[in-house]
């Protein structure tokens, strides 16, 4: 079979090679999947350079989160879906636990307990990108922060793909979003797809916007994915004793110091007015989360996607041998589009 392996860190187009590898087994509890659409995210990359939560042992097969394909086998004894059946493999791998399984290869062995069947009238487009982003939305808005109908949720970076599926996610349960982008030109696009109110940071003022539109009682819970200035000016906007969860760092990618890698937050805000900044990584959810509480989760993204609540766009498909160019789309700015290794030979549905 094909693989996309990475032969030691550093930068994806310069460290991936395409192999070819024998089709692994499955073991008990364990079912081999033929992997059909893969997509490549941003996270993928950060893997492969070093820059993640988690470490690889290098010869490493790409891709550590999410694909679409169908049952080939099932390990010996082992109870799950039919053979042929098209599922989701949530490859997220939890922290602490085991190596992560690589998608970006023709085949691969996955657990059972994190395989959810998808019908046949979800693509292979949409279905590749269901356990990553609409789940790291849907647990943002409704696990972590239990917003309630009719508040306000600040975000940031709402333009990007999480940003839009939070957006749809408190449309569909009556929250109020007040979404943060840099763009003036990118107003009109948040307000399209449902943001209630847009502060364009480009021409003005993040604190002022947000005590304006929110008024006397303030915004009390906010996502941040920019990290940095931004991230801290967040923090000042909440109203006393508000929340920000911290689940992305955009404005430090290119960073390779340290020292550079932070939220400059205000000891006076966090002490007097009893905020809270904290953490959400997916990896780390899936770690302390029981499969049952994973599967029902990840089945309720599905539904939502089925249903047209939450819309993800169809993505850009590229074979594996044109690797090169899809991981440079992958952090390109402002592509609009995710590119996906497409592996089956109707090359996706």
């Amino acid at each position: 079979m094909r693989a996309l392996v990475a032969v030691k860190a550093g930068e994806p187009a310069d460290v991936l090679r395409l192999e070819s590898r024998s089709v692994p087994a499955p073991g008990p509890g364990q079912a081999l999947i033929r992997v059909d659409v893969t997509p490549i995210h941003a996270s993928d990359l950060h893997v492969l350079r070093g820059r993640y939560g988690f470490s690889l042992d290098f010869p490493a097969v790409g891709g550590h989160m999410e694909c679409v394909g169908r049952v080939a086998d099932l390990g010996a004894d082992t109870e799950g879906p039919a053979i042929g059946e098209r599922v989701v493999v949530a490859a997220i791998p939890a922290v602490p636990g085991p190596s992560p399984v690589g998608t970006w290869q023709e085949y691969l062995v996955a657990d059972t307990r994190r395989l959810l069947p998808v019908p046949d009238l979800l693509s292979d487009f949409s279905a590749c990108q269901l356990a990553v982003n609409p789940l790291t939305a849907l647990l943002l808005v409704t696990r972590e922060l239990d917003c309630e109908p009719g508040e306000w949720l600040l975000q940031t970076a709402a333009g990007s793909t999480v940003g839009r599926l939070v957006i749809q996610v408190c449309r569909h349960l009556g929250i109020r979003t007040l979404n943060v982008v840099r763009r003036r030109a990118a107003v009109e696009e948040i307000k399209a797809v449902g943001g209630d109110a847009v502060i364009c940071t480009e021409d003005e003022d993040l604190l002022r916007r947000v005590a304006e539109t929110a008024g006397p009682a303030g915004v009390r819970k906010a996502l941040d994915c920019v990290a940095g200035p931004v991230g801290a000016q967040v923090s000042q906007a909440l109203a006393p004793g508000g929340e920000v969860i911290v689940y992305g760092a955009l404005s430090t990618h290119r960073q390779t110091d340290p020292a550079a890698l932070t939220i400059p937050l205000q000891a006076r805000s966090v002490i007097y007015e009893t905020k809270t900044v904290r953490g959400f990584w997916l990896n780390r959810w899936f770690g302390a989360a029981s499969p049952d509480v994973a599967l029902q989760a990840l089945s309720q993204v599905r539904d939502l996607v089925t249903t047209e609540v939450l819309t993800i766009p169809r993505g850009r498909p590229f074979p594996l041998e044109r690797f090169t160019e899809a991981v440079s789309l992958a952090e390109a700015p402002a592509h609009g589009t995710k590119p996906l290794f497409v592996l089956d030979d109707g090359q996706g549905r």
